[in-house]
């Protein structure tokens, strides 16, 4: 998120003899990027891009506390200065009342007052800094409230007090099909979990944390306020600002999780502010509604660590004082750190590892030397062990095979989904209904690439993604590194499938695939690579055939060792049997068992299939010596024996 900011409102925060563009290169160094500088006036504005982990940044008093830190490591002199604050007392004799009833489960904290005002147009300067950052200005009333969140970084709402029915404000989820009327006087229908304000009535006059409503906006008339902050629950916040499509500063810097301590800070800003720029009296008690205070949190860092990590030698005070700079708490003991997480980075620094960046970045990155580390604990290196290396020399071959790579979703509907819901990863957040569930199989996303294409009669594809497994022992889900194929049309066959997997793993160095009959039903073979089953291969209808593999399990294999097998000094004798076999029999089975039959056989494979016959082609071969077709005879009456008997086979 971007925010802008004029130069002499943040040196209302800092006092500092560093110029503007000496401001922005030590903060581009060392803490957020000033991306330009230009003027503005006789005055100049920093556009300054703060990531998003760093919510405390998007204000002036934010970025006057880093400025403070960092100046000083780049010989400046700086010095943070104090807010004027007003602490509210009553001004009046007659007291009014608001009554809010909160729902901690949606709103953390919730401060407010009421006040007498006048309405007017606002000064000069507060429209300058509006105008900077890029917002209107309206009048007094409504401007003080933009102008407190972009000092402080909270932000604020106006209510017309006078308008408030029952003067009440009940903090509850939205139903689904509420509408509302915007104060832009936009219609917007709720689809239910958003948080909103009613007056006791049913009413909604408030979508808090986003946008306020026309029924309670501030009018030429008003004369009574309800200034009122709302620290709201981030996630809903989001929700609820995409879900409307409403982006406000306000939704855009609620979303990222603000600070509750600032609440009461930013209103007694504001209310000094009204007192000033609007003859403000106050006219109730303070409301302030905060059940759920936030714990500080301590993490211990050992001054060794901080070195190591950073590669440099670091005195511990120099920790010391930066971190003490940056508002953390610390104790020195036993060479180590006891650093006390102010509340306005609770949410980004909760690791010793968030310590050693603090301190890293204010020591300035750009002094760290530019060594490689020593690698003395570093294991050889080979590609071979690498997976990406198989992953990328897989791609090639199948690229300068025909096939195209292509790249879908990992997330599924719940139609596309194969297997019970119960097995499936479920998405907390989904995008919609489309992308609900992490994928189990590639195959399902594949075949809608397929027939998204239909205008192609020939199509074969491929991709290499992960599929994902529930985990019980672990929160987060088991990730597959898989490789899905599909061949349509006259590449779409059975043994052009299975020639193209055998042939990958040849490149690969894997010789020896098993190929048995599928469990999964239909036409198809299960591959086995060292007894493990790692894919099978589907034919799914006429010129559609589909293929999974296992690449983890596949390039456990792998290898890039090349046996020297010299050519054979004796011929082979090849010859071909016939066997009237039972539908259910597996072809692999089949396969293995007339292979144990003796190690003279050094091939076998299925020739052909008709009707219950099968023919497999057999080679016979001996490295000492000539075959003699006795031998072969003999073992010949072998496999025929073991078949008969094994699988009641009947040689034809």
């Amino acid at each position: 998120m971007d925010i802008k900011i004029l130069d002499s409102h943040l040196r209302e925060q800092l006092e500092t003899n560093a110029k503007p563009m000496d401001i922005a290169k030590a903060l581009s160094l060392s803490s957020a990027s000033i991306e330009r500088v230009e003027p503005f006036g006789k005055d100049w504005v920093y556009s300054v891009e703060v990531t998003t982990n760093r919510p405390d940044m998007l204000s002036v008093k934010g970025l006057a506390r880093e400025a403070a830190t960092v100046l000083p490591q780049f010989g400046y002199n700086a010095k943070l200065l104090p807010i004027k604050l007003a602490h509210p007392k009553k001004d009046t004799k007659d007291s009014v009342e608001i009554h809010v009833v909160n729902n901690d489960k949606l709103v953390r904290r919730i401060c407010g007052i009421v006040l007498d005002v006048d309405k007017k147009e606002s000064p000069q300067f507060v429209k300058d800094s509006l105008e900077a950052a890029g917002i209107r200005s309206l009048n007094n009333l409504v401007d003080i409230t933009n102008y407190v969140m972009l000092e402080i970084g909270h932000p604020c709402h106006v209510f017309d007090y006078d308008r408030l029915k029952n003067h009440t404000l009940i903090i509850r989820e939205s139903k689904k099909g509420e509408k509302i009327i915007t104060l832009d006087k936009k219609e917007h229908m709720l689809s239910g979990g958003d948080i909103v304000a009613d007056n006791g009535e049913g009413e909604i006059i408030d979508l808090l944390g986003i946008m306020g409503t026309a029924n309670s906006v501030v009018t030429d008339n008003t004369k009574h306020i309800l200034f009122f902050f709302d620290n709201n629950d981030p996630w809903r916040i989001r929700k609820t600002s995409m879900g409307l499509a409403i982006r406000t500063d306000a939704a855009a810097l609620n979303e990222k999780g603000v600070d509750p301590e600032l609440a009461m800070e930013a209103l007694e800003r504001g209310v000094a502010l009204y007192k000033e720029l609007a003859g403000a009296k106050v006219m109730s008690d303070v409301i302030d509604i905060y059940p759920g205070k936030v714990k500080s949190t301590t993490i211990t860092v050992n001054n060794d660590d901080i070195c190591r990590t950073i590669g440099v030698t670091i005195p511990i005070r120099q920790s010391d004082k930066i971190l003490k700079s940056l508002g953390f708490e610390v104790e020195q003991k036993n060479g180590s750190l006891m650093v006390k997480v102010p509340s306005w980075r609770e949410l980004d620094v909760t690791i010793p590892e968030d310590v050693i960046e603090e301190v890293a970045r204010m020591y300035g990155y750009h002094n760290i030397p530019t060594e490689l580390p020593p690698f003395k604990h570093a294991k050889f290196y080979h590609q071979s062990t690498n997976q990406f290396f198989w992953e990328q020399k897989a791609k090639e071959a199948l690229k300068y095979w025909g096939l195209t790579e292509v790249y879908t979703y990992s997330t599924v509907s719940e139609t596309m989904f194969e297997g019970p819901l119960d097995e499936a990863v479920t998405l907390a957040n989904p995008l919609d209904v489309d992308h609900t569930y992490l994928r189990k199989t590639l195959t399902p996303s594949l075949l809608a690439v397929i027939a998204e294409n239909k205008s192609f009669e020939n199509v074969a594809i491929f991709e290499i993604a992960n599929v994902y497994r529930k985990n019980k022992t672990n929160k987060l889900p088991t990730e597959i590194r898989t490789l899905g194929i599909v061949l349509k049309g006259k590449e779409g066959d059975f043994y052009h499938a299975k020639g193209l997997i055998e042939q990958l793993l040849s490149d690969i160095g894997i010789t020896n695939p098993l190929w048995k009959d599928s469990d999964m039903g239909g036409i198809g073979a299960a591959l086995y690579l060292d007894k493990v089953h790692v894919g099978d291969i589907e034919v799914m209808d006429k010129g559609l055939v589909t293929a999974e593999l296992n690449f983890e399990e596949t390039i456990k294999l792998a290898t890039l060792k090349k046996t020297y097998t010299p050519l054979a000094k004796y011929p082979a004798i090849t010859e071909d049997i016939s066997f009237v076999l039972p539908q259910e029999i597996k072809t692999g089975d089949v396969i293995e068992e007339i292979q144990k039959q003796s190690t003279l056989i050094k091939e076998v494979s299925l020739l052909d299939i008709f009707e219950q016959t099968r023919t497999f082609h057999i080679l016979y071969q001996s490295k000492e010596r000539n075959l003699t077709t006795e031998e072969v005879g003999e073992i010949r009456k072998k496999i025929i024996g073991s078949v008969e008997m094994k699988f009641k086979g009947k040689v034809k």
